[in-house]
């Protein structure tokens, strides 16, 4: 039995090891010196901000987009609220932002497609892009002009760097658990985005700081996508549509982590929970489309089969753990000696290699993109790399959560989330 559950772990962790390797060779582009365009002309942007009952936060972004280094008669702020009475309406005509009440909204996505239709065919010719920004967000100075350099390339859809804003205010603003949550972003971007960006294939899109050209909002007549991450909606919408995407990794954004355990598990069970929600409603579309073709685009490929080797890696890992215990408990309840053998082989040994792989990558993630953790003191980074393993261990019971709620129809309404007020940001 022990030699059989060896090669049923060592055998199918080395496949998955095979098969990840193209992506392991991909972490390369992480820390190649990216690109950085320059402006041939000053183009006009738009900034998006959906902001239902936001007024108690929502100052920073006000205060960060006056220091934007960029001329203000080429930018505009257009804020997205539900009620006529909501107090952020005096706050965004005080800064001289456009107000729109969409009333309709339950969700995100019907701020964003109440506000595009609502606006008119000469409104919308004045901008060459529109650049979706939460209003819990603060903007780096050169935010919108990086941006604006970004538009000298041909790409359709542009994703921002994002920052921690936990990071910009004292400690008191951030905990292990916001920390682990930041360590998400380079995982996501300088890990994924910079492989996926030399493949051609669509980013994985994070609605944050993203920059949409004008031709495609009119192509999609407005915004479509109504699950609860509309974003990665886009991503997938995008291997139809065959829309472009790129990272700019010099327009920088700080965005909010949740501080508190639960408050974070909420954030991550909603997200992959519209994970979810999109697959149901694109897979079957995407696999129609590569069948009809005769082949897999590279972006194809990745979306069914990206993420089976880590799957295969985890649920080997799993099994063999079980099995672990299930061999221990036999051979102590049997007096047999053998009980170290089977705990410390098929108990310890998958969790220590588990926990040092997830280790690995954190360490690789906050070293791609080390500026965003200068602010943090070493035992702070320390405290975040070792338990950042089990904080990516906690996605499995989420995952499980998120597809028992898609499949039963138990998916939220469009609920407000705990904010921090920051008072004196750096």
């Amino acid at each position: 039995m022990i030699w059989w559950i060896r090669l049923f772990y060592f055998a199918l962790s080395g496949l998955a090891l095979i098969l990840y390797l193209p992506k392991l060779f991909g972490f390369r582009f992480a820390f190649k010196k990216p690109v950085r365009y320059t402006a041939s002309a000053k183009r006009r942007i738009a900034l998006v901000v959906p902001a239902r009952n936001e007024s108690k936060i929502i100052g920073d972004l006000f205060a960060s987009i006056k220091k934007q280094d960029y001329d203000e008669n080429f930018f505009d702020v257009f804020v997205i609220v539900k009620e006529e009475n909501d107090p952020t309406i005096a706050i965004a005509s005080d800064m001289g932002a456009s107000v729109y009440v969409v009333s309709q909204q339950t969700c995100k996505g019907d701020a964003l497609d109440g506000f595009f239709k609502a606006l008119k065919k000469e409104q919308m010719a004045r901008y060459e892009a529109f650049v979706i920004v939460d209003a819990d967000a603060v903007l780096d100075p050169a935010f919108v002009k990086e941006l604006n350099n970004a538009l000298e390339t041909d790409y359709d859809i542009f994703l921002a760097r994002k920052y921690a804003k936990n990071f910009l205010g004292g400690k008191e603003n951030r905990s292990i658990f916001s920390n682990c949550s930041a360590l998400t972003w380079p995982m996501i971007d300088d890990l994924g985005n910079t492989y996926r960006m030399e493949r051609a294939i669509p980013l994985n899109m994070c609605g944050q700081g993203m920059m949409i050209r004008r031709r495609i909002i009119e192509d999609l007549g407005g915004w479509p996508y109504r699950t609860l991450t509309e974003d990665y909606e886009l991503k997938l919408d995008s291997l139809l549509r065959g829309y472009r995407s790129m990272f700019c990794p010099f327009a920088i954004l700080y965005t909010e982590e949740a501080l508190e355990h639960g408050e974070n598990f909420t954030r991550r069970l909603r997200w992959l929970t519209g994970y979810k929600q999109c697959d149901k409603k694109y897979r079957d579309r995407i696999k129609k489309q590569a069948r009809e073709r005769g082949k897999y685009t590279a972006g194809e490929r990745e979306y069914f089969f990206g993420l089976f080797p880590p799957i295969l890696f985890s649920v080997t890992t799993a099994v063999t753990m079980v099995a672990g215990v299930a061999l221990t408990i036999y051979y102590l309840l049997s007096g047999d000696p053998l009980w170290t053998t089977a705990f410390a082989g098929f108990v310890a040994l998958p969790f220590i290699v588990m926990y040092v792989l997830l280790f690995a990558y954190g360490v690789l993630a906050m070293f791609s993109c080390q500026e965003m953790f200068r602010p943090l003191g070493a035992g702070e980074r320390l405290a975040m790399l070792f338990y950042n393993p089990f904080y990516m261990l906690e996605y499995f019971p989420i995952y499980v959560k998120s597809w028992w709620r898609v499949r039963h129809d138990k998916t939220d309404d469009w609920k407000p989330t705990e904010r921090l007020e920051y008072k004196n940001l750096k």
